[in-house]
């Protein structure tokens, strides 16, 4: 399980799962389960990424 920082960070910018996931083009139930911290595709993280308004270079703010 690794750990991430996905919740804090989308609860801090008041997004639900739902609305992550449509903006990030995947599915709820995938952001539900890297927030619980199972592994994720590098792809899949880079649509979070970009999702949050982050670049990719600024992924360890949201991956560790």
């Amino acid at each position: 399980m690794s750990k991430n920082n996905l919740k804090k960070i989308r609860e801090n910018m008041l997004l639900s799962k739902s609305e992550l996931a449509r903006k990030a083009g995947i599915s709820p139930l995938t952001i539900d389960r890297i927030e619980r911290g199972f592994p994720c595709r590098v792809d899949t993280k880079r649509k979070i990424i970009q999702a949050l308004g982050f670049k990719v270079s600024d992924k360890a703010k949201v991956f560790s």
